[in-house]
């Protein structure tokens, strides 16, 4: 009987162990390899449309991991980009108003310090969950996000 209640002990410690450390969570984060991936491919996709862009690839701090600046971009570039990502980041969902508003009709001032409504930033997910985003700054209106979307599509396959 002594044994039994011992081997029953173990076995319940065993069990209980094995289920705590079951519970701790995965956490996908961005890598510097694939936000490269991400920055470049956005930079050549701008490149082959005309435009001298920054690029700025940031994780799900809002900390830059990779920052590509063209040959040409103006100097505002950076910081547009860096309000772009934050904005992104802040609100889970691309940078930009959430209604574009009517033709001719220029977007609502952003409210929160550091962040502006433009287009250009876009969410990095894994899943539903925001790893990062990416920021461009440069092109013309529609060109930044569709440039940030071409080079999260090039790392699709990493996103997983």
């Amino acid at each position: 009987m002594k044994n039994f209640s011992k081997l029953a002990l173990t076995a319940a410690i065993m069990v209980c162990s094995t289920g705590a450390s079951a519970q701790l969570p995965t956490t996908k984060i961005l890598t510097l390899d694939v936000a490269q991936i991400i920055a470049s491919e956005a930079v050549a996709k701008c490149r082959a449309d005309g435009y001298k862009v920054t690029v700025l690839v940031v994780d799900a701090g809002n900390i830059p991991k990779a920052l590509f600046r063209d040959d040409g971009a103006i100097p505002v570039t950076p910081e547009v980009a860096k309000m772009k990502a934050t904005t992104t980041i802040l609100n889970d969902r691309p940078s930009g108003p959430r209604t574009p508003p009517p033709p001719g009709t220029p977007a609502a001032p952003a409210v929160i310090p550091g962040t502006i409504n433009a287009q250009g930033g876009v969410p990095i997910k894994v899943d539903d969950v925001t790893i990062g985003a990416v920021a461009v700054s440069g092109a013309s209106a529609g060109g930044d996000a569709a440039c940030a979307n071409a080079g999260i599509a090039k790392a699709a396959a990493k996103l997983k």
